[in-house]
């Protein structure tokens, strides 16, 4: 689509990427010969011809600098958070599920009226697959909202709500922006302690997972539409997240 609008002429093209594939590539491994496969899908995108890049909630911040051309991270975080205001929960607390996500965790917390924050201290032993080790901060009798960037197989998530659970939370909701669920994610997720998932629609559901009484999806149209719009403007978009 990039060459063809190149090929008529058009002045600028935006490539709008909701989730940007292979975000969790970002890095090559301790002692391995793998590719840094975000890099690689940076330097495809550009050779393509793209002048400026829309994309929601990177898996790291740092994928920006893989590109030579303007790039904006637009954060789900609005959108997520109206939500939770919506629902009212009681005695909350906000809990990130491993200490990568503190940074996002944190940032929720404060605003939600600097609810009180809980970190999930997990080892993985290989790809895709992690045991929750210990909980740091007091959830029992409190509403846990989990908060991270994506979910894929949701074996994490599972064990990360069975554990809040065994904790002595009442209640355990995420809110995640990237809805993967891939494999048997939705088997994993009807059957777990978790009582409700949150997702956007930066990827589209499957049928089994639209089905599934625990998750729910919100649309990020209206902040992908005014982003895209203040682009086209040349107005500022990092004014979109300034109180």
């Amino acid at each position: 689509m990039v060459d063809a609008c190149r090929r008529a002429s058009a002045a600028r093209i935006t490539a709008v990427v909701p989730y940007f594939g292979y975000s969790r590539q970002d890095r090559r491994p301790r002692a391995t010969r793998s590719a840094i496969t975000a890099k690689l899908v940076a330097n495809m995108i550009s050779s393509a011809g793209v002048d400026r890049l829309l994309t929601v909630d990177l898996h790291a911040d740092q994928i920006m600098g893989f590109f030579d051309i303007p790039v904006d991270n637009v954060y789900a975080s609005p959108v997520l958070l109206g939500e939770a205001w919506k629902q009212g929960y009681r005695d909350m607390v906000v809990v990130s599920p491993d200490a990568g996500g503190v940074a996002r965790a944190r940032a929720m917390a404060k605003r939600l009226d600097d609810a009180e924050l809980a970190i999930i201290d997990k080892r993985r032993p290989r790809a895709n697959e992690s045991k929750v080790m210990n909980i740091i901060g007091e959830v029992a009798g409190k509403t846990c909202v989990l908060i991270d960037d994506m979910v894929d197989t949701a074996g994490t998530l599972c064990q990360a709500a069975q554990a809040l659970k065994d904790e002595g939370g009442t209640k355990v909701v995420a809110y995640i922006t990237h809805p993967l669920l891939s494999g048997k994610a939705v088997q994993n997720i009807a059957r777990s302690a978790l009582d409700e998932l949150v997702v956007t629609d930066t990827i589209p559901l499957s049928d089994a997972a639209r089905g599934c009484a625990r998750i729910r999806q919100l649309s990020v149209a209206a902040l992908l539409a005014e982003t895209i719009r203040r682009i086209r403007d040349e107005e500022s978009v990092s004014s979109l997240y300034v109180e």
